[in-house]
């Protein structure tokens, strides 16, 4: 399997899973052409926030007044119940938001919480598995590459899927199972961290020298050209000899959307001409939030370039035992950035058929795990969407009074995939892929959308 390295952050790595399709003179027979869903659409692509490790819905979205009032007591829970140290303020949208997070708060007439949410084991793994591809148990098509198969994309000189900062243990959750190799996503790693602020060029991300994997060092474009044309003339006899064989299928295409990325890539990545009220409003130059503002304002561009399923990663939200320290630091890292990135996509008109998702694998738990932590919570917690067609500072949805258990309006992920893909245009029981004999969808032979959520 083909895996070329190219980078706009650092390290860009694509394989024979993450490509675009055949040349411009057969868009007829192009997988990835643009195609019509079910039923119109209210929004064409989607940003996925994903935050590892389980962040706590007690200490950021999920209020609970007589979690205060019972604090340090005990009863049918493993430990002491745990109140959140850190006070909840009632917005002008009416949401509550964890003082953790004043800049998403103040854009929290956006969010949509889904304070039901629940799923089906308290494993990270297996967990995050079912978040991408809406099963614990077995490898499937991830909800990108099945947002790709639907859509196709609208630029055919980047992916149509990318995900950024992805573990490197996670390929299953972007990667496209037994849908064509086509529509898996492209990993990309970001160097993140903290911004470099005697380099101009590390802080903007845009200079070709950062990049060494973007272009040749050795050839120019037209012997790059001439030479892919003799390997693709050996792939292509290759592929007449087997009649069939989707790795090498997938690695013409690899090899070709290679080349034409390193003309379209280079301005992605560029961040020269946003100017510095755009970089300060992701948090760019800031040593706290420049890693995640980054991301957040790369999605962007790739967005409104035509990428059709953009995720971004946060690590580190598996707060056992350290959740007074690194809870807020996390805040931080997420708060500006995500608030900048919504407010950038509604000043430029594209929130409206932009669905931004905020999901990590499952919440924490009410109860004091180690003095100053939370265990694993999959019985209730809360995720947000936010433009795209759905209902703005609204919640949905809640736990019980302690933010244990999901007990009113409650989502399973399947009831999650199928309202997002309801957002993109289909109906998920349609969208199938016929393998080994069986139509298969994201959900399975579960999941209701969510209308009350839908504006």
């Amino acid at each position: 399997m083909l895996k070329a390295v190219s980078s706009g952050f650092g390290f860009l790595a694509f394989s024979s899973l993450a490509t675009l399709a055949a040349a411009d003179d057969k868009k007829s027979s192009n997988p990835l052409a643009p195609k019509a869903p079910h039923f119109p659409a209210k929004a064409k692509r989607v940003i996925f926030l994903c935050m590892r490790g389980g962040p706590s819905h007690l200490d950021t979205f999920d209020y609970k007044p007589e979690l205060e009032k019972l604090d340090g007591t005990s009863g049918k829970f493993r430990g002491r119940l745990m109140k959140s140290p850190w006070e909840f303020k009632k917005q002008k949208s009416g949401l509550y938001i964890s003082e953790l997070l004043p800049k998403i708060a103040g854009v929290s007439d956006q969010l949509c919480l889904l304070r039901g949410m629940h799923t089906d084991l308290p494993v990270h793994p297996r967990a995050m598995t079912q978040l991408h591809t809406g099963t614990a148990q077995f490898i499937r098509p991830s909800l990108g590459a099945w947002t790709l198969y639907g859509l196709g994309t609208e630029n055919d000189n980047l992916p149509g899927f990318v995900t950024i900062n992805p573990p490197s243990a996670s390929a299953h959750e972007y990667g496209n199972s037994f849908l064509p190799a086509i529509y898996s996503g492209t990993p990309m790693q970001s160097r993140g961290g903290q911004a470099n602020k005697n380099d101009r060029r590390a802080r903007l991300g845009g200079d070709s020298s950062l990049y060494p994997d973007i272009s040749s060092p050795r050839l120019d474009t037209k012997q790059q050209r001439h030479q892919l044309d003799f390997i693709q003339e050996l792939n292509q006899n290759k592929l007449k000899m087997d009649e069939q064989n989707q790795a090498v299928e997938g690695m013409i295409e690899s090899y070709e959307l290679a080349f034409r990325m390193q003309a379209a890539v280079p301005g992605i990545m560029d961040f020269s001409k946003e100017g510095a009220k755009m970089l300060e409003l992701y948090g760019v130059g800031n040593p706290e939030t420049d890693g995640f503002g980054k991301q957040c304002l790369l999605a962007r561009r790739f967005a409104e370039a035509g990428v059709r399923f953009v995720e971004i990663s946060l690590n580190g939200w598996d707060t056992h035992n350290n959740m007074g320290t690194q809870l807020p630091k996390l805040c931080e890292q997420m708060d500006q950035p995500i608030a900048g990135l919504l407010t950038d996509l509604k000043r430029r008109g594209m929130l409206d058929d932009t669905l931004v998702i905020w999901a990590g694998e499952f919440g924490r738990t009410p109860y004091a795990q180690n003095g100053d932590g939370r265990d694993h919570n999959n019985k209730g917690f809360t995720t947000w969407m936010a433009g795209g067609g759905v209902k703005g500072g609204f919640s949905y949805g809640g736990t019980d009074e302690m933010g244990g258990t999901a007990v009113d309006g409650k989502c399973h992920i399947h009831d999650w995939h199928a309202t997002i893909l309801h957002l993109l245009g289909f109906d998920h029981e349609q969208l199938t892929y016929r393998y080994a004999g069986r139509d298969f969808r994201l959900t399975d032979v579960h999941g209701n959308v969510v209308k009350d959520i839908l504006a």
